[in-house]
């Protein structure tokens, strides 16, 4: 099973942005999470076709399961 961090922030246009993170740490915590989400937003590491990243939305580990139907190879 894989799985992805996902962190949303809200834009300066308001707009919903997400990034996602492949294979976080097992022991990832709530505070870990949040502790990067507002470093992103003070020293502006990332910004959008709607503006800068100004406000943390969510956080969420998504957990994913293949189930291959076919495959060529």
């Amino acid at each position: 099973m894989a799985q992805k961090l996902t962190m949303s922030f809200r834009n300066t246009a308001g707009k919903t942005v997400t990034m996602s993170l492949a294979d976080p740490r097992p022991d990832i915590t709530a505070a870990d999470v949040t502790t990067v989400m507002d470093a992103i937003i003070a020293k502006n590491v990332f910004s959008s076709s709607g503006g800068d990243l100004v406000v943390k939305e969510r956080a969420v580990v998504i957990d994913t399961t293949e189930n291959e139907l076919y495959n060529a190879g």
